[in-house]
């Protein structure tokens, strides 16, 4: 078993928090995005959508895609739990991994492949070239994670945990999400008090050095 991946990229980001959550250690091998080895021959016979990460098990199948990997890996292991332990939580955790995927790390996407200069023309992930960036999607974008911030500030006000008393990976989803957006220069409001506290809860966390 190997998991492809590259250190800088946000979504292995988010793999290595959930391993290091539940102790499990995966060789990793090294695709450096900055560079386009995702787009070499030998990585496409691994991922033909050319994204890292990519978890390959033993007997060659390989899995793409952050939450799938995560997944196996939770029923590989279930404790602890980061997925939710019963039919309720395991609803309710889904729902805030969502909504921080849809609502928080996509547009943070928005924000850095359009603003950036290292993404121009490289404006979709998977893609090597032809895609322009467009400086009113990164605008739309920072508009969009000021409501994310506001939502999961209004949420943090009430629980713990983003899906309440919990750390799942609903708070590996909007912590890395955090942490992307900040590369294009934009940072949680100060007015955001809850959010402000929890960044500093997980960041306390060992697994957000893996």
């Amino acid at each position: 078993m190997k998991l492809y991946d590259f250190k800088l990229a946000p979504n292995p980001k988010r793999v290595r928090m959930f391993l290091a959550e539940k102790g499990i250690e995966v060789p990793l091998v090294q695709v450096n995005t900055r560079e386009r080895e995702q787009f070499s021959d030998w990585f496409r016979k691994v991922n033909p959508g050319c994204t890292v990460p990519v978890l390959e098990l033993d007997d060659s199948t390989c899995i793409a895609e952050t939450v799938a990997i995560c997944r196996y890996f939770e029923a590989l292991q279930p404790e602890p739990p980061l997925m939710g332990r019963d039919a309720k939580d395991q609803g309710v955790v889904e729902m805030w991994n969502r909504r921080a995927e849809i609502e928080g790390f996509m547009v943070a996407g928005d924000v850095v492949r359009n603003a950036l200069p290292m993404f121009a023309d490289r404006g979709v992930p998977g893609l090597p070239s032809g895609v322009p960036q467009i400086p009113a999607l990164a605008e739309r974008g920072k508009a969009g994670m000021r409501r994310f911030f506001d939502k999961i500030d209004a949420r943090l006000g009430e629980t713990r945990f983003l899906a309440g008393d919990a750390f799942t990976i609903a708070d590996i989803t909007a912590y890395i999400t955090i942490e992307f957006v900040k590369r294009a220069e934009v940072e949680v409001p100060e007015a955001c008090g809850n959010v402000r506290r929890w960044v500093e809860d997980i960041a306390a966390r060992p697994s957000t050095s893996a």
